[in-house]
């Protein structure tokens, strides 16, 4: 690719505000079925996320009361310097609960699409209206930063979005988050819609994007380019169904896709992945982009080989940049290459003879047990192999 063409695709940071991430792992990422964070395990992912370099932390619900407000309150308290921002209804008393926690920003979410309006709240827009005007009007007249969320942003009519967006920040709501609830925009749509709104707002947006059609992180990097300086992100991409963009997809893919640095400490990212997969009792897969650890295991011979030789032929960022190790997988796949830099990890220096002999019982041993080997196993064959020569 050329530089001229590079240039033009990249994101640039001359015409684009600073970017910021929301991160709401500890209250959309903790709505994922089957997943509760103890209040202990709230606090570390707090701690970690604003460690990471996280802008806001979406702490979660205090009209749940009970121990999610007391860990809210909690967080809240510690001192961190990401805002700390509380979900709400448009409902008052929503609010109060909020502000007893202490934290310095809300959103408060309520549906803006007909088939939620109608089928879920069983009222009508003008309601929805009249919500907004009261919990912004409440929220701004304690001092607080406020997101108005406009839910299943994606299904609601766009004049009457436009006219919620509008109403909302002429009672002095600092942005608005456009929510793809169920995941059902593409990149190119996503970027013309949220395109005209900025034009027409004149307000920040957020983008907040659901899984559900593989395309998270990809309409959440279209929003951005379009004029959204916000984004709504989770730990390893948890979330209602199939889950939120994830804050480490959304974050490395800015930085070396979009050219958009946000000062991340990257290098915490699979430590902070890993600690909050086990507090949702989730694994993280292997292939998981950024933070998988296949992300950078190399078994076949023509890319094990390559990336031998110089890393970037099959690595798109280094594995430390992340906080992982790059592994050389040796199996079905192999080529001699990769048999001789093993071998050598074991200080052995083998021949190419040696090397290919090798490889031929090593192929047969990972199809026989349907894996790459281990290293024992790899000591096994070449102890054998040794034994066969001398005889």
């Amino acid at each position: 690719m050329s530089d001229k063409l590079e240039a033009e695709l990249m994101f640039k940071e001359e015409s684009i505000p600073a970017i910021k991430i929301d991160d709401t792992t500890l209250r959309d990422g903790e709505q994922t079925a089957g997943v509760v964070f103890s209040n202990h395990e709230k606090i570390r992912i707090a701690r970690l996320l604003d460690e990471v370099g996280v802008h806001q932390i979406e702490a979660g619900i205090p009209a749940m009361g009970g121990d999610e407000k007391e860990a809210i309150k909690t967080i809240a308290d510690l001192g961190l310097k990401a805002s700390i921002l509380a979900w709400n209804r448009t409902v008052i008393e929503d609010i109060k609960h909020s502000l007893d926690c202490g934290v310095s920003a809300v959103a408060v979410s309520v549906s803006t699409s007909d088939i939620h309006i109608q089928h879920k709240l069983k009222k009508d827009r003008a309601w929805v209206l009249d919500s907004v005007k009261r919990s912004v009007d409440f929220a701004k007249s304690h001092g607080l930063y406020v997101s108005v969320n406009a839910e299943d942003s994606s299904r609601a009519d766009f004049d009457f979005l436009i006219e919620f967006a509008r109403t909302a920040k002429e009672h002095g709501a600092d942005r608005l988050r456009y929510c793809d609830t169920l995941g059902i925009l593409e990149p190119f749509k996503t970027y013309e819609i949220i395109r005209i709104l900025k034009k027409e707002l004149g307000m920040e947006i957020e983008m907040h994007t659901h899984n559900d059609f593989g395309m998270a992180t990809a309409n959440a990097l279209a929003g951005i380019k379009a004029g959204a300086t916000w984004v709504n992100t989770t730990v390893n991409g948890l979330g209602e169904r199939a889950g939120n963009a994830a804050l480490e997809e959304v974050v490395m893919a800015m930085k070396h896709i979009g050219g958009i640095e946000l000062g991340f400490k990257t290098a915490m990212f699979r430590e902070l992945s890993e600690y909050v997969a086990n507090a949702s009792a989730r694994t993280v897969p292997v292939w998981k982009a950024i933070v998988g650890t296949n992300v950078f295991a190399h078994e076949s011979g023509i890319h094990a080989d390559g990336v031998l030789k110089h890393p970037a032929t099959y690595e798109a960022f280094t594995p430390e940049e992340v906080g992982l190790e790059r592994q050389i997988i040796i199996g079905k796949h192999s080529g001699t290459h990769s048999i001789i830099v093993k071998f050598r990890e074991y200080g052995i220096e083998l021949t190419e003879e040696e090397a290919r002999d090798i490889l031929k019982e090593v192929r047969a041993a990972a199809v026989e047990l349907k894996r790459a080997l281990f290293d024992k196993e790899l000591m096994y064959i070449y102890k054998d192999y040794l034994k066969r020569r001398k005889k």
